[in-house]
């Protein structure tokens, strides 16, 4: 079980990734229109997104190692 858990820990890491990613698009969009209301919703969005995904992750990892 502990095995998988840790592969599951690596896929949600993979995902915060691709999130992180996302945001930084979206702050390149925002820097660029400085009046983008949905660049600066859509990064609050993925910001939360983000933390959710790591906390996910470190209690994947943290079951993982018991």
């Amino acid at each position: 079980m502990a095995e998988s858990l840790s592969e599951l820990a690596d896929a949600v890491s993979e995902v915060e990734q691709r999130v992180a990613d996302a945001i930084f698009a979206t702050v390149r969009t925002q820097l660029r229109d400085a009046e983008s209301d949905d660049a600066r919703e859509l990064e609050r969005r993925l910001a939360k997104v983000r933390r959710h995904l790591q906390k996910a992750e470190g209690l994947l990892r943290g079951y993982a190692s018991d």
